[in-house]
């Protein structure tokens, strides 16, 4: 899992706390620099990076000032409570921008290809979840909300600060919200509010409700990790290289921070668990069968077999044993359900020991085929993958125990 991001979420999330993270954890501000003013409407905001502290947490603090000013302008709609993490900052003047306005102001700043893509994914994301709930089209969608400069700011700052640290993979298990509602230009809200709560849902991001009155998820926070996460699971044993903290500024009574965390799963030797999904089938075709065993592997799990039993009344049958991570129960139970005529399914916990695994390539007169490196303490051993040199074989027309044999331990 190299460069592997963990955001705890323990306090919720927003933009400008995920932004101070980054920076916290290391990343460039000259690169945030040189990006945020090649977006050119630098004259409508500046923004400053500072020390800051949430109950006695030290940490970094990120803020962004709107210099545009509208005494007659209502509290924004959305946006300004949405940002209930972060100081209170003046109301400025409307910019009824749609996606194509935003995505445009992206597309010509200084930015890598990935972080361009990135903020534009961020952006789209939040702009499903805002149609969504105006019972409108993305298109006709004018973001109030997202497309105040402080957000754009916060959402383009963020993808240049992931891409600055080459984060590859991102874990959110859960992120953290309170209760009660929020005042906005039309009333109350309840929290989630809705764009949040559309989110959470379009993302399959878990929420945790707690007794804290406001909110502490914000729709930019909650984009930004739908838009990162590549996992909602941390690995059973790992490493932290490095934490970085983001801090909000309001208080809810408790540290108001963001942890983010550049960690490395820990490669060990000793046994992990893994489960077992078991059923006994005696009134389902070999077709069936051998469909089941493709759509379960395809999904997934680690290992599927068949093996003879007698059931009850002396019936010949087939005993169905899958082998799975936890994660993916469900998921396969579904599939077993859907796909072979059983009624049931055992489920059980076992210890397994692993081999150290890593692909290489191996050079053979016909050109290169990978293997599979496997280690376990002084053994080692490489094992040709079968696709690789079923391919290297078809192409040179030789046997497939010809190219097999040029993998020696």
């Amino acid at each position: 899992m190299e460069k592997c991001l963990y955001l705890e979420g323990a306090s919720g999330i927003s933009g400008d706390m995920t932004v101070a993270a980054l920076l916290d954890l290391g990343a460039s501000q000259e690169k945030l620099s040189r990006a945020l003013q090649s977006l050119h409407i630098e004259d409508e905001f500046h923004y400053h990076i500072a020390a800051g502290n949430s109950y006695s947490i030290a940490g970094c603090c990120f803020n962004v000032h709107c210099h545009i000013h509208d005494e007659h302008h209502e509290h924004h709609e959305h946006h300004e409570h949405h940002d209930e993490h972060t100081e209170h900052k003046p109301a400025h003047r409307h910019v009824h921008r749609n996606l194509g306005d935003v995505l445009q102001i992206i597309r010509q700043a200084e930015l890598s290809e990935r972080a361009s893509a990135l903020a534009e994914k961020i952006f789209r994301i939040v702009a499903a979840a805002e149609a969504q709930a105006h019972g409108c089209s993305v298109e006709e969608v004018h973001f109030h909300e997202v497309g105040a400069v402080d957000s754009i700011a916060d959402i383009v700052a963020a993808a240049v600060l992931v891409d600055d640290l080459d984060i590859t993979e991102c874990i959110v298990e859960s992120l953290t919200e309170g209760c009660g509602s929020v005042k906005c230009q039309h009333g109350a809200l309840p929290v989630p509010v809705p764009a949040v709560l559309n989110i959470a849902q379009q993302h399959r991001i878990a929420l945790r409700r707690t007794a804290v009155e406001g909110e502490m998820v914000t729709p930019t926070g909650i984009a930004i990790a739908a838009a990162l996460r590549t996992s909602d699971q941390l690995p059973e044993k790992f490493r932290i290289q490095k934490v970085g903290i983001g801090v909000g500024k309001r208080d809810f009574g408790h540290a108001n921070i963001l942890r983010a965390m550049l960690i490395e799963a820990v490669d060990s030797n000793d046994s992990d668990q893994v489960f077992v999904l078991e059923s006994n089938l005696d009134d389902a075709t070999g077709e069936q069968l051998g469909y089941a065993m493709e759509r379960l592997l395809s999904a997934g799990a680690l290992d599927v077999h068949f093996t003879p039993c007698f059931m009850k009344k002396n019936r010949p049958g087939w005993l169905l044993r899958v082998i799975t991570t936890q994660q993916l129960i469900p998921e396969l139970e579904k599939l077993i359900f859907t796909h072979t005529t059983t009624i049931g399914i055992r489920r059980y916990p076992v210890e397994r020991s692993c081999m150290y695994r890593t692909i290489v390539e191996v050079d053979t007169p016909w050109g290169k085929a990978s293997g599979k490196k496997c280690s376990y303490g002084d053994i080692e051993r490489i094992y040709p993958e079968y696709e690789s040199i079923k391919q290297v074989a078809e192409n040179a027309g030789v046997p497939l125990q010809e190219v097999a044999k040029y993998f020696r331990s």
